[in-house]
């Protein structure tokens, strides 16, 4: 059998809003294309590897900073996938946030680019929640690192990067779920097993004290016969209200 390969370092940032009509918060997802190696037509939360500019950047700009490097990539990248800029003092303008946008999809240096449009990062907006390592044969496979973050006031409505994604959308976690439930959308299980967290605040503060409740381990599923059959299964007292789903379901999201 062939070894595991090993996991890409990766970040991911759960960015919430408050619901206009108020209730629970809404959270930024976006459904990726059909043609991307990784979790192809899936819901995700924005983020992505971990590049070596996010050390540069971290080593410039946030030293001392625990895990600065993957905060900053959960930044880069939201804004890449949606051109919503959080975490970043003062809050960017549109016209900013659109030449931040530009700027990423162009790779220039971010540390530079910041420095240029007079931003300051604020990494401890971000507050860590989760880190996710499955072990299954995916074709890519990611130690990821997700953070939770409030949208910046007055943020503009998310556009999609049309090479990555084919829509983002601000939603509940519920409606989220209700999406894949009715087969209209579909997400990996690490996805799933967040949203279904999520899903039980009704405040971002809640969301905020949840994570801080429940310090950051590595999450590895495993595949354990429970009830006549495969589930992929994770532990227990960490968090999150589902902790097993048939291997078929799983798969089938």
């Amino acid at each position: 059998m062939a070894e595991l390969s090993d996991p890409i370092p990766a970040a991911t940032l759960v960015l919430m809003r408050e619901a206009p009509a108020g209730g629970p918060p809404e959270l930024l997802v976006t459904e990726r294309t059909g043609r991307m190696a990784f979790a192809a037509g899936a819901l995700v939360f924005p983020g992505g590897r971990i590049d070596e500019d996010d050390h540069v950047t971290a080593e410039r700009l946030a030293s001392g900073v625990p895990d600065a490097a993957a905060r900053i990539a959960a930044i880069r990248e939201t804004i890449e996938e949606t051109g919503i800029a959080p975490a970043l003092v003062p809050t960017p303008s549109a016209d900013t946030a659109r030449a931040l946008h530009s700027g990423i999809v162009l790779e220039e240096p971010f540390a530079g680019m910041l420095e240029k449009l007079g931003l300051e990062l604020d990494l401890d907006a971000l507050t860590p929640f989760a880190r996710w390592c499955p072990n299954f044969r995916e074709t890519r496979r990611f130690d990821t690192l997700f953070f939770l973050a409030e949208a910046p006031a007055g943020a503009p409505e998310p556009v999609v990067s049309e090479h990555e994604a084919v829509r983002a959308l601000w939603a509940s976690a519920a409606d989220i779920l209700a999406e894949i439930d009715a087969g209209s959308a579909h997400a990996i299980f690490p996805t799933r097993r967040n949203l279904e967290r999520m899903a039980r605040f009704g405040s971002i503060a809640e969301a905020l004290a949840d994570a801080a409740r429940h310090p950051v381990t590595r999450i590895t599923p495993w595949l354990e016969d429970r009830d006549g059959g495969p589930h992929v299964c994770i532990p227990d007292g960490i968090g999150y209200p589902v902790t097993s789903e048939p291997l078929e379901t799983a798969r089938r999201r």
